[in-house]
């Protein structure tokens, strides 16, 4: 265990800089080699943040690693802990907030933390594509821009993610490429801005975000992300309940459309709990008026299911966790999605 799990540890910066709390998960950025060939977590808070030339001429780094976790396997109940810990940081007077971990769940994590904290203080999620033992490792950098986003005095941002010196909106944010070292994406909206000349360059102010009050030993109910693909007879939704879900995401084809062979078994289910109509493509909005047929989006919420809008299937589970955790239902879960909306 890092031996700064529990306690926060100063170890970068003058006093004339702003203090930012980093809590370091784990991830790519702190994996080194292991004896079987392969990259797993390791290194501590400290021991990345050391290595970042010029962190401290940025701010008073103070870094709590709670967590050494590939970014696979974290959860929402450890997020709600980190939330709270975060509360605590900026209430102690940080001006802002670093989250380190995998970039696997990045924009999920940041997305939680966007639907729970409501600060005007900026909180920015970073990682890293390459290792820090790697030829060209980009955790440095990306460790340094998140800092400079996080001490830059931003008020309003939401959540963020910092990656190769691009600034992106947790709502809109998500993994592009499995490799790449610019491997996020904003589309089709943008970033919020970069960071070069170490100064945070601000271009695309968001709209607030509403925020769910959620405690962080809030029960998570289990809800089940669904992809429809050609050919389907949607024999898995027979089984849902049974099996114990409370909600499902339903990642249909296009702008909202499933083989007509799953529309009673979708009805049926609606009935039961409540069924998220969102699209396994990448980019757009579901639909609501535009096509007709046996299991199109105009057939589908006429039979019972909500509109998903365009966060896509991911954040779209994540929403419909927290808000059952919130107390939230029926039109209140409605209402909930359309204020999640992906618009600036």
């Amino acid at each position: 265990m890092p031996a700064d799990a529990h306690h926060p540890r100063a170890i970068q910066g003058r006093r004339d800089r702003p203090d930012v709390a980093v809590f370091t998960l784990g991830g790519t950025i702190a994996m080194t080699r292991a004896d079987d060939g392969g990259i797993a977590p390791g290194l501590s808070g400290s021991a990345l943040l050391a290595s970042v030339p010029g962190l401290d001429t940025v701010a008073t780094i103070t870094v709590t690693s709670p967590l050494q976790r590939p970014g696979a396997s974290l959860d929402i109940p450890a997020l709600l802990a980190l939330a709270a810990s975060i509360q605590a940081a900026l209430a102690a007077g940080a001006a802002g907030v670093v989250v380190v971990q995998g970039t696997d769940t990045i924009e999920e994590t940041a997305f939680i933390l966007d639907c729970i904290l409501s600060t005007p203080s900026p909180v920015v999620v970073t990682g890293a594509m390459r290792g820090p033992e790697a030829a060209g490792a980009d955790g440095p950098a990306n460790l340094l821009a998140a800092s400079i986003v996080a001490a830059s005095g931003a008020r309003d941002t939401g959540v963020l993610v910092v990656l190769g010196d691009t600034v992106h909106a947790a709502r809109f944010v998500h993994k592009a490429h499995t490799g790449l070292p610019d491997a996020f994406s904003s589309f089709p909206y943008g970033p919020v801005g970069h960071v070069f000349e170490s100064r945070f360059h601000r271009a695309l102010y968001m709209r607030p975000q509403v925020t769910l009050d959620i405690g962080s030993d809030a029960r998570i109910s289990p809800v089940a992300l669904v992809q429809v693909g050609m050919g389907d007879d949607g024999r898995m939704l027979n089984h849902l309940e049974a099996m114990g879900y409370e909600g499902v995401i339903l990642a249909a084809m296009g702008a909202g459309h499933v083989p007509a062979a799953l529309t009673e078994p979708l009805e049926v289910l609606a009935r039961t709990m409540p069924v998220i109509l969102s699209s396994r493509v990448a980019g757009g909005p579901v639909f609501e008026r535009t096509y007709g047929f046996s299991g199109s989006e105009i057939d589908l919420l006429g039979r019972g299911l909500m509109h998903g809008g365009a966060l896509g299937p991911l954040k779209a589970r994540l929403l419909l966790q927290l808000a059952i955790a919130a107390g939230l239902q029926h039109d209140q879960l409605r209402q909930m999605f359309s204020a999640h909306e992906q618009r600036p």
